[in-house]
């Protein structure tokens, strides 16, 4: 056959690798940068005993598998004790992970999964490492150094592990060849590239897509942090199978509350083997030696937990649990096991929002094999907030463009008993909106104290804990660069409450965005506010009605309505179907029509 008329070997579809949305565990949400080789173990074998029937396989091991000395709470980026092979890849650490002593990488480990019938992944920062560049490693398959082929552009401005590969420079494509060749002979089936998406790097989502189809391995590819821009949807559907669609999400009502719309966003791109991701679910015991807090129960209600399970499910996200899985309750459990549910999750078509009024919001999707209807109901009322008008003060939009990354306050608070000091999101979300009021006095010209000193009456935050002279993340106040002993660290949304001691007249403080939301790819978008009377309007009832007309579903006459979660039939219903659901809760369904006799 003459040359030209020869095929050239089909692209394989990375796609068909996971036509439904992978499910798993991922050690970040209580290990942070530091699990071991027993910890990651004691989750798979939990998973192989008590998940794997109801689909959950992946076993990921999260950032900085590579650094033999990390710190829980943040990451250790003054000493780090690196382990690099030859050629400017990073290998575990066989301090944490013994099994790979000897060059061995994580084969062992990925075959300790593999002999469950479990799928082993790891997470990986996108780029070369600085210690390669430094050193000169050489690339195999190339004449080309690590020097070769970064560039400082781009580093990411949380973690400083690594450099830009520069698509096009000799070298460039070899390096991630070879790391994919590497953890395809590791064995490993899932990668997580971490600091790829928000920013998004597409030349260097090209780069590994290509690595990856060429490794001979199908490693299915997930892409992190968020919000990844929509306007690459196409692009990284074509690239990745799975994409994040927000920052790191932990275990706030407010953070999940944010996900109704961004869900509702990003539902037009789901496809088999391409999902956008809602982030992982931190539920169960979380925070055991975390990136953030402490060793706790997640924090979430059971209602929040319902409506977290139903939302990821009917937006049809990647499951990736974040608990430790062998502190899980019996009720973490049943959330994970439920098979109606997961039905909705493995097998559903066209998922959308119905509608949202008053924050009263209904999910639906399609069971193509029998017809049916999914309906997801939510209610995420909340207690609102007199406006902005109404506050004794209201700062500007503050960001890390804004002078000083802060603003001055002076507020008269002449007769006033009470101080409530409010942080709102700015109008976007709350991701990376770490707020600080700095320097905060009571003051009347002649007697001054210091509002950190004195003890609030109730206080809330988005992310987090308020502290007292720390920031909410647990390290110095900072904002500009500049540090401060005294002051309040809080996280967008927040409300701090004061009962005011008599005799003083003014409040003086700075409000600033906290260095540790400045940094960030995207920064933090914060407005400050201070009432002297209570903010808050009436609280929402405890259950509200939610009502749907059978015809918004395409249905008509007689229907039966089972409850997913409860395993319950309810019924025929006609017409309309109105239950009520709790205040931060969630009812889950399957709405079938009765066949004709």
């Amino acid at each position: 056959m003459p040359a030209a008329a020869q095929k050239a070997p089909a692209k394989p579809d990375f796609h068909q690798w996971a036509l439904t949305p992978p499910m798993g565990w991922n050690s970040w949400d209580c290990y942070g940068p530091t699990v071991t080789e027993a910890e990651v173990k004691a989750n798979a074998d939990y998973m192989a005993q008590h998940l794997k029937s109801s689909g959950w396989e992946y076993v990921v091991v999260d950032i900085r598998w590579y650094v033999s000395n990390d710190t829980a709470h943040g990451y250790n980026e003054k000493n780090p004790e690196w382990n690099i092979d030859a050629y400017g890849r990073f290998v575990p650490a066989p301090n944490r992970f013994p099994s790979s002593a000897g060059g061995k990488g994580f084969k062992p480990l990925a075959d300790y999964m593999h002999a469950k019938g479990l799928k082993f992944g790891i997470h990986i920062m996108r780029g070369v490492p600085v210690i390669a560049v430094q050193r000169k490693l050489p690339i195999l398959g190339s004449k080309a150094t690590a020097a070769d082929i970064y560039s400082k552009e781009g580093q990411a401005g949380w973690l400083h592990d690594m450099y830009t590969v520069v698509a096009g420079r000799p070298g460039a494509q070899e390096y991630y060849n070879s790391l994919f060749k590497l953890y395809a002979s590791w064995g490993v089936d899932f990668v997580k590239v971490d600091d790829l998406s928000s920013p998004y790097h597409k030349p260097e989502v090209e780069m590994i897509r290509k690595a990856i189809d060429l490794s001979g391995r199908k490693i299915v590819l997930s892409t992190s942090p968020g919000e990844t821009p929509i306007a690459e949807a196409k692009h990284v559907q074509a690239h990745a199978n799975m994409w994040r669609t927000v920052g790191d999400f932990w275990d706030s009502w407010e953070q999940l509350k944010e996900h109704f719309e961004v869900c509702n966003r990003w539902s037009p791109y789901i496809r088999p083997g391409a999902f956008p991701d809602a982030d992982m679910l931190p539920l169960g015991r979380l925070g055991i030696r975390a990136e953030r807090g402490d060793d706790r129960m997640t924090r979430f209600t059971h209602d929040e937990q319902y409506t977290l399970m139903s939302l990821w499910s009917i937006f049809r996200s990647p499951l990736m649990f974040g608990g430790d899985l062998p502190s899980n309750d019996a009720f973490t459990l049943s959330l994970l096991t439920n098979q109606d549910v997961l039905a909705v999750h493995h097998n559903s078509t066209n998922n959308r929002q119905l509608f949202r009024k008053d924050n009263l919001i209904a999910w639906t999707a399609d069971d193509p094999k029998t017809g049916d209807k999914f309906l997801a109901l939510f209610n995420a009322q909340d207690q609102e907030l007199a406006p902005a008008s109404e506050a004794a003060w209201a700062s500007t939009i503050i960001t890390r463009q804004t002078p000083g990354q802060s603003q001055a306050l002076d507020v008269d608070i002449t007769g006033a008993t009470k101080l409530y000091l409010n942080v709102r999101d700015g109008g976007d979300d709350i991701a990376w909106d770490h707020a600080d009021w700095l320097n905060p006095v009571l003051t009347n010209g002649s007697k001054t104290v210091q509002l950190s000193t004195l003890p609030w009456k109730s206080a809330s935050a988005g992310w987090g804990n308020v502290t007292a002279d720390k920031s909410v993340s647990g390290a110095e106040l900072m904002v500009a660069g500049k540090k401060y002993e005294r002051g309040i660290g809080t996280h967008s949304n927040s409300m701090i409450e004061y009962d005011l001691p008599a005799g003083y007249t003014r409040f003086q403080a700075t409000a600033g965005l906290d260095n540790a939301g400045a940094v960030q790819n995207t920064g933090g978008t914060l407005q400050f506010l201070v009432y002297t009377k209570n903010p808050y309007l009436p609280m929402p009832a405890d259950s509200a009605k939610v009502l749907v007309s059978f015809t918004q579903l395409g249905l008509s006459g007689p229907c039966t309505v089972r409850d997913l979660w409860a395993g319950k039939e309810l019924g025929q219903v006609t017409g309309e179907f109105a239950p009520y659901v709790r205040r931060h809760g969630a009812k889950l369904y399957r709405i079938s029509r009765v066949k004709k006799q």
